[in-house]
Protein backbone atom coordinates (compact mmCIF):
# COMPACT_ATOMS: atom_id res chain seq x y z
CA UNK A 1 0.00 0.00 0.00
CA UNK A 2 1.78 3.39 -1.03
CA UNK A 3 1.71 5.74 1.52
CA UNK A 4 -0.03 9.31 0.91
CA UNK A 5 1.99 11.85 1.40
CA UNK A 6 0.88 14.24 4.71
CA UNK A 7 0.88 17.73 4.74
CA UNK A 8 2.65 20.30 7.52
CA UNK A 9 0.44 22.74 9.41
CA UNK A 10 1.50 25.50 10.54
CA UNK A 11 0.42 28.23 12.94
CA UNK A 12 -1.79 29.55 11.25
CA UNK A 13 -3.87 26.56 10.93
CA UNK A 14 -3.66 26.16 15.22
CA UNK A 15 -7.52 27.03 15.83
CA UNK A 16 -8.08 24.85 12.76
CA UNK A 17 -6.31 21.88 14.58
CA UNK A 18 -7.49 22.59 17.76
CA UNK A 19 -10.96 22.85 17.24
CA UNK A 20 -11.00 19.56 14.90
CA UNK A 21 -8.81 17.98 18.27
CA UNK A 22 -12.25 19.08 20.52
CA UNK A 23 -14.23 17.33 17.92
CA UNK A 24 -12.46 14.33 17.91
CA UNK A 25 -11.74 14.05 21.30
CA UNK A 26 -15.54 14.71 22.05
CA UNK A 27 -16.42 11.52 19.81
CA UNK A 28 -14.04 9.33 21.67
CA UNK A 29 -12.92 10.62 24.76
CA UNK A 30 -16.61 9.84 26.77
CA UNK A 31 -14.79 9.98 30.30
CA UNK A 32 -13.47 13.40 30.20
CA UNK A 33 -15.54 16.04 31.68
CA UNK A 34 -16.54 19.08 30.02
CA UNK A 35 -14.07 20.94 32.64
CA UNK A 36 -10.96 18.60 31.30
CA UNK A 37 -11.94 19.20 28.09
CA UNK A 38 -11.74 23.45 28.36
CA UNK A 39 -8.37 22.51 30.34
CA UNK A 40 -6.98 19.93 27.44
CA UNK A 41 -8.11 22.59 25.23
CA UNK A 42 -5.95 25.21 26.15
CA UNK A 43 -3.25 22.83 26.52
CA UNK A 44 -3.61 21.77 23.08
CA UNK A 45 -4.06 25.55 21.59
CA UNK A 46 -0.92 27.04 23.36
CA UNK A 47 1.48 24.46 24.22
CA UNK A 48 1.07 21.42 22.70
CA UNK A 49 0.90 21.82 18.82
CA UNK A 50 3.94 23.67 19.46
CA UNK A 51 5.60 21.37 20.96
CA UNK A 52 5.68 18.60 18.40
CA UNK A 53 5.89 17.89 14.77
CA UNK A 54 2.80 18.25 12.86
CA UNK A 55 1.86 15.81 9.91
CA UNK A 56 -1.79 15.83 8.58
CA UNK A 57 -4.17 15.27 5.68
CA UNK A 58 -6.84 18.41 4.19
CA UNK A 59 -10.14 17.51 2.80
CA UNK A 60 -10.74 18.49 -1.38
CA UNK A 61 -11.97 21.93 0.54
CA UNK A 62 -8.93 22.69 2.11
CA UNK A 63 -10.05 21.74 5.50
CA UNK A 64 -7.78 19.69 8.14
CA UNK A 65 -9.35 16.47 8.31
CA UNK A 66 -6.79 14.54 10.59
CA UNK A 67 -3.62 15.29 12.29
CA UNK A 68 -1.01 13.80 14.53
CA UNK A 69 2.09 15.66 16.70
CA UNK A 70 5.20 13.74 16.99
CA UNK A 71 8.37 14.48 19.10
CA UNK A 72 11.52 11.93 18.31
CA UNK A 73 10.24 8.74 18.13
CA UNK A 74 6.99 9.16 19.75
CA UNK A 75 3.56 9.44 18.21
CA UNK A 76 2.53 12.49 20.83
CA UNK A 77 -0.87 13.05 19.17
CA UNK A 78 -3.20 11.62 16.62
CA UNK A 79 -6.70 12.95 15.78
CA UNK A 80 -9.39 13.21 13.48
CA UNK A 81 -12.51 14.42 12.39
CA UNK A 82 -15.60 11.68 13.38
CA UNK A 83 -16.70 12.08 9.55
CA UNK A 84 -13.34 10.40 8.80
CA UNK A 85 -12.70 8.11 11.37
CA UNK A 86 -12.72 4.16 9.91
CA UNK A 87 -11.53 5.27 6.34
CA UNK A 88 -7.70 4.26 6.71
CA UNK A 89 -6.89 7.69 7.66
CA UNK A 90 -5.22 7.33 10.56
CA UNK A 91 -3.73 4.38 9.47
CA UNK A 92 -2.11 6.27 7.14
CA UNK A 93 -0.68 8.79 9.23
CA UNK A 94 0.21 6.11 11.27
CA UNK A 95 2.20 4.65 8.44
CA UNK A 96 3.87 7.44 7.36
CA UNK A 97 5.29 7.90 11.30
CA UNK A 98 6.58 4.54 11.21
CA UNK A 99 7.94 3.92 8.06
CA UNK A 100 9.36 7.94 7.34
CA UNK A 101 9.54 9.22 10.78
CA UNK A 102 10.94 6.34 12.53
CA UNK A 103 8.02 6.38 15.09
CA UNK A 104 7.95 3.45 17.52
CA UNK A 105 6.01 4.53 20.59
CA UNK A 106 3.01 5.68 21.67
CA UNK A 107 1.07 6.36 25.08
CA UNK A 108 -2.81 6.12 25.05
CA UNK A 109 -5.42 6.97 27.09
CA UNK A 110 -6.45 3.58 28.80
CA UNK A 111 -9.84 4.68 28.76
CA UNK A 112 -9.95 5.31 25.32
CA UNK A 113 -10.81 1.85 24.04
CA UNK A 114 -11.30 2.45 20.62
CA UNK A 115 -7.82 4.33 20.36
CA UNK A 116 -6.54 1.03 22.60
CA UNK A 117 -7.80 -1.41 19.84
CA UNK A 118 -6.57 0.40 16.91
CA UNK A 119 -2.86 1.02 17.87
CA UNK A 120 -2.80 -3.05 19.14
CA UNK A 121 -4.21 -3.69 15.23
CA UNK A 122 -1.29 -1.21 13.85
CA UNK A 123 1.18 -3.66 15.96
CA UNK A 124 2.07 -1.83 19.08
CA UNK A 125 2.13 -3.46 22.21
CA UNK A 126 1.50 -2.43 26.33
CA UNK A 127 4.88 -2.39 27.75
CA UNK A 128 3.20 -0.09 30.69
CA UNK A 129 0.71 1.56 32.76
CA UNK A 130 0.34 4.92 34.98
CA UNK A 131 -2.29 5.37 37.16
CA UNK A 132 -2.77 9.16 36.00
CA UNK A 133 -2.01 10.79 32.69
CA UNK A 134 0.66 13.21 32.57
CA UNK A 135 -0.91 16.32 34.07
CA UNK A 136 -2.00 14.13 37.18
CA UNK A 137 -5.98 13.44 36.28
CA UNK A 138 -7.24 10.33 37.09
CA UNK A 139 -6.87 9.22 33.77
CA UNK A 140 -4.77 5.76 33.45
CA UNK A 141 -2.30 5.60 30.76
CA UNK A 142 -1.11 2.88 29.05
CA UNK A 143 2.44 2.97 27.26
CA UNK A 144 2.71 1.11 23.84
CA UNK A 145 5.68 0.51 21.56
CA UNK A 146 5.86 -1.16 18.17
Amino acid sequence: MEIKMPERPTVSDYDELTGLWEKSVRATHSFLQKEDIAFFKSLIRNEYLFAVDLWGYKDEDGRWVAFMGVFGNKLEMLFLLPSVRRKGVGKQLIEYAVKTLGVNSVDVNEQNEQAVGFYLHQGFHVISRDATDSTGKPYPVLHMQL
